[in-house]
């Protein structure tokens, strides 16, 4: 384990959370201008098993700022522009009136293609990567794509991979290897995780749910309620719940919601991203890529969400649980309470990674990351 001085009120919040078997585990890794300033674990990976050094555990969205970061790495290299349509690099998707959709609205949910609910037939249908691509492609978008965005929870994914696919004529799961985790000298950048190292994995408990009736029920009550209709398009596709906990979910690449890592290598990501793109000798980004990046593209209300989340190419800010918000900070959380940011501001990365889904009201997220960064972010700023 690794605790400077200066984070140890970090540590200590962090170690609070996990004191009994009912809370789960988690890691916590924090990097400041570029060097490592915590790594640390503790709690438990299953009820019979402790987290160690080496566990991963499924992030959900935490995924997507991954994901993101691979299509930029391509795009300064020239096989993306982010002005040019989706359909120079992906033809088919010009069908249904998407001749126009370009790579920038794509990445910051303005594509209208929000819908998983209904999208591929089938409990266990999203786990075919080519079906969704092919789905996606022939969907006509969401007319309220002109008005604002619409998060694109678990489709965000397979969108941005088959871009980065066709524009390089490489496997997403090829291209996250080669761009992010052998520059980054780190492995656990998983969606396909290799059979060989699921033994690692966390269990993701106590549910996926978060409402007492059950998934299908609340789906379809919820997509006719004008308030939430959006977020059960976009969430609740029928047997979501099961494939999240399946361990099928492991046999696919699906960036949107389904990556394992560990907070180390989250945070080795993300500082780079906080270090004008640069991490030790390895530049995973140009400095204007990371300024470009850094801009937010639309303040407009998010009709998924419901609020005004300030996209960025891939990113939403990093929330914290403090009045002065890092409001040039980028990162992603994901379902249940995972997440990772960079604040350039400061030089700092955080990343956290659990198990324990939520709280006791619901298991979409809870305040354990917003608390921690906003400790995490007092201490860079007093560091300085």
């Amino acid at each position: 384990m690794l605790v400077d001085p200066r984070f140890m009120p970090v540590v200590d919040l962090f170690f609070r959370m996990f004191y009994k078997p009912a809370q789960g585990g988690g890691a916590l890794a924090i990097y400041l201008h570029g060097e490592p300033v915590v790594d640390v674990w503790a709690g438990w990976a299953a009820r019979d098993r402790r987290w160690t050094r080496d566990t991963v555990v499924l992030s959900f969205s935490t995924g997507k700022g991954v994901a993101s970061t691979v299509l930029h790495r391509l795009a300064e290299r020239g096989l993306v522009a982010y002005d040019d349509p989706v359909a120079e690099y992906w033809p088919e998707f010009a069908a249904a009136g998407k001749d126009d959709i370009t790579v920038r609205q794509l990445m910051s949910h303005r594509a209208g293609l929000h819908r998983a609910r209904g999208l591929v037939p089938g409990r266990f249908g999203l786990l075919d990567s080519d079906a969704v691509a092919a789905a996606l492609a022939a969907t006509p978008p969401d007319p309220r794509r002109l008005t604002g965005p619409g998060y694109h929870a678990v489709t965000y994914g397979n969108l941005v991979a088959e871009v980065a696919s066709r524009a390089s004529g490489q496997s997403f799961e090829e291209l996250v290897c080669q761009e992010i985790a052998e520059p980054l000298g780190m492995n656990e950048f998983w969606y396909r995780v290799p059979d060989e190292e699921r033994h690692r994995i966390a269990r993701v408990f106590p549910k996926v749910n978060f409402l007492p009736a059950p998934w299908t029920t609340t789906a379809t009550v919820m997509s006719r309620l004008p308030g939430v209709r959006g977020l059960a398009e976009a969430g609740m596709a029928e047997g979501f719940d099961e494939l999240m906990r399946s361990p099928q979910a492991h046999d696919a690449v699906m960036p949107g919601w389904n990556g394992v890592f560990t907070a180390r290598a989250l945070a080795r990501m993300y500082a780079a991203l906080a270090n004008g793109g640069a991490i030790d000798d390895v530049r995973l980004l140009k400095e204007d890529t990371v300024a470009q990046l850094l801009e937010v593209q639309t303040r407009r209300r998010d009709y998924v969400l419901g609020i005004r989340a300030n996209w960025r190419l891939g990113y939403h800010p990093g929330w914290v649980a403090l009045r002065e918000q890092p409001l040039r900070s980028v990162g992603h959380y994901g379902f249940g309470g995972s997440g990772a940011f960079a604040d350039p501001e400061t030089g700092l990365s955080i990343a956290f990674v659990t198990n324990r889904m939520g709280n006791t009201f619901t298991t979409v997220s809870d305040g354990r990351f917003p608390r921690l960064g906003a400790a995490a972010v007092t201490a860079a700023r007093r560091a300085g």
